[in-house]
């Protein structure tokens, strides 16, 4: 295979998981605390035709090289934590969280979980949890007798129980954060996991400390600009077309050398 048709096809392989990436960000443009992705490009290794630097003369050198390129490739897929809006649903048990951390859910393995969804509920023993089922760390329990539950932005969980005028305090949520947010593995359903590159988590209270705070009767939307996703769709289908032409275009040269042997 030609170098031309060899990184035109590594175009062609990248556009297309780009696309992939733009596709699943605008399929969760109303999933709640869904954080934008994007596509990391990097060129592949050169063929080193003559050294830059190199002696053109007994006393000269060549002021640049000549260098192939091969092509490019994917090497991540970043997640970007950028805040999205909060919309008001009125509901009490709703959670969104005004900057930096992450919620901790159980996961039914007993492993820990992060997410920015705060769509909370309550299970039948009355702790919360999130829409999946899986329980709000530290766990936290609201009484069948409870009236009303307020949750402050420092994260403090009161409930007014029955025959009782003044709240009393049930809990506090807290909110962890990673020095590298974007090395946490998403894993579906809202969730992400602990990775190497992310660092162990710091657990704190809302509002200290570099961590967000809280609002009641909110979420958080998806920080997904559809405008900003249908110009880079439009990108991605020039650069496939550009590619895909370069293949053609290439062909046609290499049938012309072979039709004049």
């Amino acid at each position: 295979m030609t170098p031309a048709l060899w990184a035109s096809k590594t175009g062609l392989d990248a556009q297309d998981m780009r696309m992939s990436v733009i596709a699943n960000n605008i399929a969760n443009v109303n999933t709640t605390g869904y954080k934008q992705s994007r596509g990391v490009f990097q060129d592949l290794i050169y063929q080193n035709v003559r050294q830059v630097g190199a002696s053109s003369t007994q006393d000269t050198q060549y002021p640049s090289g000549l260098y192939l390129g091969t092509g490019v490739r994917v090497v991540a897929t970043e997640k970007v934590y950028s805040q999205g809006s909060s919309v008001q649903t009125n509901n009490p048990l709703d959670v969104s969280i005004q900057g930096n951390g992450f919620f901790q859910v159980l996961k039914p393995d007993g492993t820990t979980a992060y997410t920015r969804d705060g769509t909370l509920q309550l299970n039948a023993q009355g702790q919360l949890v999130t829409s999946t089922g899986y329980t709000i760390q530290p766990p936290i329990t609201v009484s069948s007798t409870a009236t009303s539950v307020t949750i402050g932005s420092d994260g403090t969980v009161s409930a007014v129980l029955a025959g009782a005028s003044a709240p009393t305090t049930i809990g506090s949520l807290t909110l962890a954060s990673f020095i590298n947010p974007a090395g946490l593995e998403a894993t579906g359903s809202n969730l992400l996991v602990e990775s190497a590159a992310s660092g162990a988590p710091t657990v704190g209270t809302p509002g200290l400390n570099g961590l967000g705070t809280l609002l009641q009767g909110s979420v958080e939307q998806s920080n997904v600009n559809v405008v900003q996703e249908l110009v880079s769709m439009i990108e991605t289908q020039r650069a496939y077309e550009m590619n895909s032409k370069s293949i053609q275009t290439s062909d046609q040269m290499l049938g012309y050398l072979t039709q004049n042997l």
